[in-house]
Parts: structure tokens; C-alpha cells; sequence
């Protein structure tokens, strides 16, 4: 889960009077030749173009400051068209989006991985075709996926109203039993959903992360805390209530939903961000420490993703898919040595060498699904 608030009225406020200090976006638009260079530090993000024709933008971001860094691509009211996450200081990445439709967006660089970030307006000119217009391939790569999504949120709505349910109950026990379960649909789907700016934070949200004024700390984790740690409070049937509402919200939203191949390819890399950034840490389920079954859904979401894109990657790079396949199932067969029964094993009893094995099992994963949107698009 990324931690920052995204606000529609924030994102036309910075594109209206285009200030914030350290943000860089300068004139000229971009090459078409070659991607578009970022050059992110703990106070600046300087991209050097301010404008690029519509289709595949390339973004080439360089961390030259001294904070974990992320980079992101704003279509109107903070949905997010691309992200990067996780980029250490003096590494490099790539974010490869696909923008078809011409008009303002925003680009941000998040020192430190919270807050807005450093923002600035981007222009995107002309329109192009998608993608899925012109390769029927990638089209049913696409329509597959959604399948998946919506498979996802068929089941989402109704466990997450058992949690609720138990929590209102004052079932203390059913409701911890329920909280992982439920949890699992949304971490499958969790880049879809994160890129409605504005649910993630109130279903996902993390007590310490950066809210606006005025939002407090609910969805998932309050009562995570509330079961775990504090004993239901007051208030925890109402907070039950905005999480069944949020993901009801979700649920509506995700309908008119409409994909790229690309952001497949991209949110296939962004769910094993989450588990290098959060799960790995034991940081995203503090309280319960039922990180593994996020970790699981997170995979299992990436595969996926990757699985609707094969034939399209199987026909590009014939060598990738069957490397990938080598990585998934070195990650699952790892996972399956803390399998408890229906679930995992609590993240607090792992042991230095077990999250060091998975911390390499993912990193050798994450490098063959990094080379997906590249390959899709070449």
C-alpha cells in the first residue's frame, strides 16, 4: 500500500498554479528517440520534459538523493496512470505508461516513499490509439484480466461483510479469523484498487502513515489494531461500517474500470513492491502479524497479471515466460514451508534466515516481471 493521500482538489491546485518548492518541469516536450529523463533527490524532482505526444511514455528515473524514492504519473483526480516504488538511492528505474488520451496530468516524486510529493503539471498531446485496438492479443490480455478483477471483488464484498459482520458482533475471534481472509482479494488487486486515490488510504491506511486533515485512521488496520492490541472500541462498529462502504465503493468503480496492457505489466511489478517495501518488513500487518497471507495474495496477483500478458510475451521473448515461471514457483514453494494449517505461520515467527530467503526469492522474482511492460510494448 502506497501511504500518501491523493486528493482530486490537491491535484488542481498544483495543476493551476504549477508551484511547489523543488519541482522541476521544464519547456521543451519530450524526445520521441528516448525516455524521458527524472533525476529525483530528497528535495527536487527534475523531469526534463513538461509535455510528450500521447501513446507509450517512457520515464527513466535516476535517485541521486539519500531517501528510498518513489515516482508516479497523475491522470485527473489522482488516479494513478504509473508508479514506480522503492528506488534506492543511486539506483535507477524505468516506468513505462501507456497514455492514449491527450490533456493535464501530474508528476510526482516521493522522497521518503509519503506525502503528495514533489509535484508538477505534465502535458500529454494529440490522442493515440490503445493498444488493444490494434493487437488482439494484448485486448484479450486485457478482457482476461478484468475477468480476474472482477472474479476478485465478487468475493471481496461479500468476506469483508463476514468481518464487518463479526466485528459488530462483538466476535472477537471470528473477526481475527476473518481479517486475513479478507484482506487476501484486496491484495490481489491492490494496484486496480490503489489507483482510486482516494478509497486506498481509507481502506489500506496505515496509522502512521500521511493523511489529509481531517481523514482519520480507518478501513482494515484500525481494526486490526482494535482486535489485536486496544480491544474493540466504541466507535469500531461505525469504522466497520466506512470499510463495508469503501469496498462497496470499490466494488462500483472497479466496473467501469478500463486497463492497458502496460499497467498489467506494471501492477504485476508493483505487487512485489509492496511485499519488498511493507510485507517483508512485518511493518503492513503490525499488529496481527498476518503479513504472509498478504504476501501470498500479492503474488498470486502478479502471477496473474502476467499469466493474461503470456501469449503476448511468449511471442516477443520466448526466453522470459518460462524464467518467470521458474520464479513463481521458487517463491510459491518457499511460501508453502509456512503454510499453518488453512493459512501461514505468524510473521513473528520467522526467523533473520527465513525473511533473508524470502527477501532474495522475491528479488530474483521482481527482476524477469520487470522486464514485462518492455517487452509487451516493444
Amino acid at each position: 500500500m502506497s501511504t500518501a493521500p491523493r486528493t482530486a482538489a490537491g491535484l488542481a491546485s498544483l495543476a493551476a498554479a504549477a508551484v511547489l518548492a523543488g519541482c522541476t518541469s521544464t519547456a521543451p516536450p519530450a524526445d520521441s528517440a528516448g525516455p524521458i529523463t527524472v533525476n529525483a533527490t530528497d528535495t527536487a524532482c527534475e523531469v526534463s520534459a513538461g509535455t510528450a505526444p500521447a501513446g507509450n511514455i517512457t520515464f527513466a528515473i535516476t535517485n541521486t538523493g539519500s531517501k528510498v524514492t518513489e515516482f508516479y504519473l497523475y491522470g485527473v483526480g489522482d488516479r494513478i496512470m504509473g508508479e514506480v516504488e522503492n528506488i534506492g538511492p543511486g539506483l535507477s528505474r524505468d516506468l513505462i505508461v501507456e497514455v492514449p488520451d491527450g490533456g493535464g496530468y501530474t508528476t510526482a516524486c516521493k522522497p521518503g516513499m509519503s506525502g503528495d510529493g514533489i509535484r508538477a503539471p505534465f502535458t500529454v498531446t494529440g490522442n493515440a490509439q490503445r493498444a488493444t485496438d490494434t493487437d488482439a492479443e494484448l485486448a484479450a490480455a486485457t478482457a482476461g484480466y478484468t475477468r480476474y478483477v472482477s472474479s476478485q471483488v465478487e468475493a471481496l464484498v461479500p468476506k469483508t461483510g463476514e468481518f464487518v459482520d463479526a466485528v459488530k458482533a462483538g466476535d472477537v475471534e471470528r473477526a481475527k479469523a476473518l481479517f486475513p481472509v479478507s484482506r487476501t482479494y484486496w491484495e490481489r488487486i491492490e494496484p486496480v484498487a490503489e489507483s482510486f486515490g482516494d478509497i486506498d488510504p481509507k481502506i489500506d491506511g496505515r496509522e502512521d502513515d500521511e493523511r489529509d486533515p481531517g481523514v482519520g485512521f480507518t478501513g482494515y488496520h484500525r481494526l486490526e489494531k482494535d482486535l489485536w492490541v486496544t480491544g474493540l472500541q466504541p466507535d469500531s462498529p461505525a469504522v466497520a461500517d466506512q470499510l463495508m462502504t469503501d469496498i462497496n465503493d470499490l466494488a462500483a468503480r472497479t466496473k467501469t474500470v478500463e486497463l492497458t496492457p502496460v499497467q498489467l505489466a506494471n501492477g504485476a511489478k508493483e505487487l512485489l513492491d509492496e511485499v519488498a517495501t511493507g510485507k517483508i518488513t512485518g511493518e503492513e500487518d503490525r499488529y496481527s502479524h498476518t503479513d504472509l497471507w498478504d504476501f501470498q495474495a500479492n503474488v498470486e496477483g502478479s502471477q496473474a497479471a502476467v499469466a493474461a500478458l503470456r501469449p503476448v510475451i511468449d511471442r516477443k521473448d520466448p526466453a522470459l515466460g518460462p524464467q518467470l515461471d521458474e520464479r513463481f514457483q521458487a517463491v510459491d514453494q518457499l511460501l508453502q514451508g509456512y503454510r499453518d494449517g488453512d493459512g501461514y505461520v505468524l510473521y513473528t515467527q520467522l526467523t533473520p534466515d527465513d525473511v533473508k530467503k524470502m527477501t532474495a526469492a522475491i528479488d530474483a522474482l521482481s527482476e524477469p516481471v520487470s522486464k514485462v511492460a518492455g517487452t509487451v510494448t516493444a
